[in-house]
């Protein structure tokens, strides 16, 4: 069975208190978009759990890979077959675009389809949560208002799809999100960003924000200069996503143009 993990924007994202958990409570909306990895598993005949991963390189362990570790927690509840498993890996890491955290909700999903577990779409959840805050929002994969940790869901209707989404991502900057939460002072928005969304994109630029941009920006200046030159070409909105560092931009199609980021990888879609 074959499956293709997408990744996600951030629009807007206030940090708004840290916990006595260590983590942070946040809001955002993660809106999804398909900009794909490849994900295939079949059943195996020796060993309990064989991955392959091809594309681009992830840095770690087998027991730190959230593929990994997502069949860990289905197979603490499941009887499952041994499997072999193929990463095909499409999606830049460090970009803030949720890649790793697909990668895991999507195994979640792809066992329980392939091996007819009937675990439901909250249990999965559950199970996603575990692995990482940004992890429940792929198991359903719909435009949501994220609050807590980000795994606190909240479905809005919300559809780009008249647009041109051009994500910008450089090739030698990646933002540890540990480090970007370091440098990030809590504190509690004036509007949520449920109501900014309200307003008309063109207006989005004065009053969606990323808290993450203004200190991740003076220590990569470049994320700041790809961000003015989406500006400079036409984007309604561009914005960082996440912890950085991918930049992204909202377009009318019509006047989409060519674009030419050096040292940069361009995904463009609706």
């Amino acid at each position: 069975m074959i499956v293709y993990p997408h990744c996600k924007i951030n629009l807007g994202l206030h940090v708004v208190r840290k916990r006595k958990d260590l983590f942070h409570d946040i809001e955002t909306v993660f809106y999804p978009i398909f900009w794909k990895d490849i994900l295939e598993v079949n059943e195996g005949i020796k060993d309990a759990f064989d991955m392959k991963i091809s594309g681009l390189s992830i840095s770690g362990s087998l027991q730190s890979n959230l593929i990994y570790r997502a069949w860990q927690l289905i197979k603490s509840d499941h009887q499952l077959p041994p499997i072999q498993v193929h990463l095909h890996k499409l999606l830049p890491m460090g970009a803030g675009l949720g890649g790793g955290s697909s990668d895991a909700a999507f195994m979640l999903n792809l066992l329980n389809s392939k091996f007819n577990l009937g675990i439901s779409v909250q249990k999965l959840k559950e199970y996603a949560a575990q692995l990482g805050s940004d992890c429940p929002f792929f198991i359903e994969s719909r435009p949501c208002l994220a609050t807590g940790r980000g795994e606190i869901l909240t479905p809005i209707a919300m559809d780009l799809s008249s647009y041109h989404i051009v994500i910008v991502m450089p090739n030698n900057i990646s933002v540890g999100t540990a480090d970007a939460y370091s440098w990030v002072t809590p504190q509690q928005p004036i509007t949520s960003i449920s109501e900014i969304i309200q307003l008309p994109i063109s207006d989005w630029r004065n009053y969606l924000i990323n808290d993450f941009e203004t200190p991740i920006i003076k220590h990569y200046p470049r994320i700041g200069e790809i961000k003015n030159q989406l500006y400079e070409a036409g984007a309604h909105y561009a914005s960082m996503s996440g912890s950085g560092a991918a930049v992204f931009g909202i377009f009318d199609k019509g006047n989409l143009l060519d674009f030419n980021f050096e040292g940069c990888k361009v995904w463009k879609g609706n």
